[in-house]
């Protein structure tokens, strides 16, 4: 697939996207700074949640605590949530500095107003990723969307791949544990295969809410095409999010290594030419294992492979020696040459 102007796939590095989400707090100043590190530490994209509250909950949201919060989730967001213009500065701010911006629309209002803004997708989370109207209503606008599975299964997942399918949009499913943060215990490095086998034809990521990068870098050598995270400027910022989110510093570690892992775990099993110097002297050679005569008929006993693998009879050869008769006298340790060997 392809998202403004990053392909994103298992022939290019990992795309990992730095998800603001709500850790600014509702101040655009302060989403601002977090994009100017994002950029700073090499990430291509940072992600955004977009909410208009009144469209995305009913007045039965003010009296539901999350987990990670000691008000309502209905006040938690309205503290949280930009103003459109605010968005659209945040959005303009993010490309100016060559970055892509996306975000997450929680309601239809909001996939609107993101439309309308022209984002190059659409992210859709893990608690819409089973909400049918909203995911019609985000395809139909016909722009790629890349899509968290947390508490999802594959099968209760089919049915809104086949509506990205039968929209005909460009879409990614990212593995995802919807605890903040999650334990290593409840988070499935697997699910990054098992949806690859599912979805052959999505792009497969890894939404991550654990603590440390571990997880995510390790999804890569599964296959991850995309690592998303929270990232906030600083761990000591007040937020729901904030427990679970990359500073600069672990989001450029992301970008780095992510990267080396997918150039390593797309190499083939071979020997590399800066491995030959190593290899000649680190290879054996078949050697005779105590003096020799002429005429002598070599036997197991006779021979051995030592260091180094500069003779012309190369350990992985031993047993063709084997039977063979000597054309001449040898030395213990005396390096076997083809010419010193007859039928």
């Amino acid at each position: 697939m392809k998202i403004a102007h990053r392909q994103i796939g298992p022939d290019h590095p990992p795309l990992v996207i730095a998800e603001i989400g709500i850790n600014h707090g509702g101040d655009l100043d302060v989403a601002r700074d977090m994009v100017r590190r994002a950029a700073a530490s090499g990430c291509e994209c940072v992600k955004h949640q977009t909410h208009i509250v009144e469209d995305e909950m009913t007045e039965e949201a003010k009296e539901i605590f999350p987990p990670n919060a000691d008000v309502s989730i209905w006040e938690v967001m309205e503290r949280c949530a930009l103003t459109p213009e605010d968005e659209a500065t945040l959005k303009a701010y993010t490309e100016s500095l060559g970055m892509i911006y996306i975000s997450t629309p929680f309601s239809r209002a909001a996939a609107d107003m993101l439309d309308a803004l022209d984002v190059p997708a659409f992210k859709i989370g893990s608690g819409e990723a089973d909400n049918l109207p909203l995911i019609r209503h985000i395809a139909a606008k016909g722009r790629p969307v890349i899509m968290s599975t947390g508490m999802q299964t594959i099968d209760s997942l089919r049915a809104s791949v086949a509506i990205l399918e039968q929209a005909g949009v460009d879409y990614a499913l990212l593995e995802c544990t919807n605890l903040y943060p999650s334990p290593p215990e409840i988070v499935s490095l697997r699910g990054v295969s098992d949806l690859r086998s599912a979805f052959p034809n999505a792009v497969v990521g890894f939404s991550d809410h654990s603590i440390g990068p571990e997880m995510a870098l390790a999804s890569v050598a599964l296959g991850a095409c995309i690592l998303e995270r929270h990232y906030t400027d600083t761990r000591y910022r007040a937020g729901p999010d904030i427990a679970c989110s990359m500073d600069p510093a672990e989001l450029r570690l992301m970008v780095d290594r992510s990267r080396e892992i997918w150039i390593a775990a797309n190499n083939d099993k071979s020997r590399t030419g800066p491995e030959e110097d190593v290899y000649r002297f680190a290879r054996a050679s078949v050697v005779a294992d105590a003096d020799l005569p002429a005429g002598h008929t070599l036997s197991e006993a006779d021979i051995w492979a030592r260091r180094p693998g500069s003779g012309e009879i190369p350990g992985f050869d031993f047993d063709t020696v084997l039977g063979k008769r000597l054309t001449r006298a040898l030395r213990r340790n005396e390096q076997l040459k083809w010419s010193d060997l007859s039928d």
